[in-house]
């Protein structure tokens, strides 16, 4: 067992099934948890996600080995505050935020420095659904989670982060927080812009509502990330929004290319581009996750 006590602060999908990971592991003794929405809770104590919950932070982390904020990441710096009264001296704290730059920023505001014992990680795995009740064991198996040690990162802080993570299945890959965000802008970030924009603006059509039911299988495909939570991907392209920004600006470009070409009727430079994408796609497709 490597942790005694976890505390999960931020009861979704990501801190609930990293609860659920650690104890199907054996890593973890005592798991307490704290969120804001007593609904989640409720809920999480009905499906044994953990083994108590608190009214506060800072009364769920008291006494724990390692913390997860597991919170929107615009509220990183709110929890990180909410919990330090609580905090031991000797305890981890670990994000799984989907941005690094905007977290660090965000801590080194609330402590006055980047703290060695804070570990910023972020797990590439997720569904649509939120919630705790969503929350499964095998969600980050076989896929990666990104490590993002600062300047002043302590070592054995990193170490158990990353040794918890390989217990729970996960491939652990380390980057620097500029590096991360910019890509994940582009492969996470962009993606969800489009697909609320491209639903958002069919939705809006006079013809909508025999546009839906007439949906097919590449209709899901495309838009299934549009049902993701609302609030959460607002924060993560605020908190990244100049690499998304930049990135949004390229995809733009691009379709009014796309749009000329088509004005003019230039057909086999439209298929050249389309044969383009598909063979990129299928050269990386081992590489997706």
């Amino acid at each position: 067992m490597s942790v005694r006590h976890l505390a999960v602060i931020g009861l979704g999908l990501i801190g609930g099934s990293f609860a659920r990971a650690l104890r199907a592991a054996g890593e973890v003794g005592r798991i307490s948890g704290f969120d804001p929405d007593a609904a989640q809770r409720q809920a999480a104590m009905k499906l044994g996600v953990v083994d108590h919950v608190h009214e506060t932070a800072d009364a769920a982390v008291r006494d724990a080995d390692l913390v997860v904020l597991a919170v929107p990441v615009l509220h990183t710096g709110e929890a990180l505050r909410a919990c330090l009264p609580g905090l031991k001296a000797e305890a981890v704290v670990m994000d799984v935020g989907s941005t690094k730059q905007s977290v660090l920023r965000e801590v080194e505001a609330v402590c006055g420095w980047l703290p060695p014992w804070f570990v910023p990680a972020h797990p590439i795995a997720g569904t649509e659904k939120s919630g705790v009740a969503n929350s499964v064991a095998e969600l980050f198996r076989n896929h990666r989670v990104i490590v993002v040690p600062h300047a002043a990162q302590a070592p054995a802080a990193k170490a158990l982060v990353t040794k918890l993570w390989q217990a729970v299945g996960a491939r652990v890959v380390e980057m620097d927080a500029a590096g991360h965000d910019a890509i994940f802008a582009a492969t996470s970030h962009l993606p969800h812009v489009l697909a609320y924009s491209f639903v958002d603006m069919l939705a809006r059509l006079p013809h909508s509502d025999a546009i839906f039911p007439n949906a097919g299988g590449g209709f899901r495909d495309f838009t299934r990330i549009a049902s993701s939570s609302a609030e959460m991907w607002h924060d993560i392209v605020r908190a990244n929004a100049a690499a998304v920004g930049e990135l949004l600006d390229r995809q733009i470009d691009e379709l009014q290319q796309i749009r000329q070409l088509m004005r003019e009727e230039r057909w086999d430079e439209v298929r050249a581009l389309f044969a383009r994408a598909r063979a990129a796609r299928e050269r990386h497709l081992a590489q997706i996750e």
